[in-house]
């Protein structure tokens, strides 16, 4: 036996019958599973929900509403630096105040739901003005720097648009995102000095209306405009630095101003739990009521008095 399966023969048989198992295994058996091709696709969503689908109509209805109005607002989210659009904004302030209200109601009843909702599109009003104000603050601030990037970009050959897009690079927000924007409106065909008038105007900014003057004269007479920025941009910071010492000159006042404001709150609520019944004899009467509404009129005043006495613009 030994011999036979070590014979060339012997080993011949074993193989063919090896190849035979094989093929028989290969041919019995059942093969790769194959799955549906639904099955193999991942589980739909569905669709979306009903709480997107109502916040999608909803935003879609104030579009149009402020569409037939012109959307006056949409400057203000520019100016702001919100990146989102002017419907989503109204929205949200709409929610805000009815979330304010139905707290309200909960609370205390109608009276109170009116006075917590009514501040609601006041204080979104408030928060965009301080929003685009921070902007406008740091765009100043930023200004020099960009003009001495300017002029070095300009002075190593670069064109005007070589150096506008050197400053949207490497320069900080804000300033990287209006002279981007300032580039892109350029790309689409629009006259760089117009582009750069609109950013002056949006910003806010007198000192970068002179340097969009320089270079409008610039690209009619000719001339180093390298030049021409340091100069301005010279005369800029010595504005802002006139303009530091004035705000720190300026800060003594206005936090005197700021304790003088807080101040009647401040003794209200202390009376109010030292002694309560002081403070009651105010809503027990008309006398006290009128005082009330006095003193509100008469804080308003000086509130703004102080506020024109400490603000200085130049």
């Amino acid at each position: 036996m030994t011999p036979l399966l070590t014979s060339p023969a012997g080993l011949g048989i074993l193989a063919g019958a090896l190849g035979i198992l094989i093929a028989g295994y290969l041919a019995l058996s059942p093969g790769p599973v194959r799955l549906p091709r639904e099955r193999r696709r991942p589980a739909d969503a569905g669709g979306p929900s009903l709480l997107t689908r109502s916040a999608t109509a909803a935003t879609t209805t104030v579009d149009k509403i402020l569409r037939r109005r012109g959307e006056p607002g949409a400057g203000a989210l520019e100016q702001a630096g919100l990146r989102m659009s002017l419907q989503d904004f109204v929205f949200l302030v709409i929610i805000g105040a009815l979330v304010a209200g139905a707290a309200g109601l909960v609370l205390a009843g109608p009276l109170l739901a009116i006075l917590l909702a009514a501040p609601v599109p006041v204080g979104a009003k408030i928060v965009l003005g301080v929003l685009a104000g921070r902007r406008r603050a740091a765009f100043a601030e930023q200004l020099d720097d960009s003009l001495q990037l300017m002029a070095s970009s300009l002075r190593a050959g670069h064109s005007l648009l070589q150096a506008l897009a050197s400053v949207s690079r490497e320069a900080e927000e804000p300033t990287s995102e209006e002279f981007a924007r300032v580039i892109n409106e350029t790309r689409v065909g629009r006259d760089l000095s117009s582009a750069l008038e609109e950013t002056a105007e949006r910003m806010g900014s007198q000192d970068f209306v002179w340097v969009t003057q320089a270079i409008a004269i610039n690209r009619e007479v000719g001339g180093n405009l390298a030049e021409v920025l340091d100069g301005v941009g010279h005369t800029i910071r010595e504005r802002n630095q006139i303009r530091r010492q004035v705000k720190a000159l300026a800060a003594e006042g206005k936090l005197s101003a700021y304790i003088l404001m807080a101040l009647p709150f401040g003794i209200t609520a202390f009376l109010a739990v030292a002694n309560p019944e002081y403070i009651a004899r105010f809503t027990q009467s008309l006398i006290g009521y009128a005082l009330i509404v006095a003193s509100f009129v008469l804080l308003t005043v000086g509130g703004l008095w102080l506020r024109k006495v400490v603000n200085f613009k130049f």
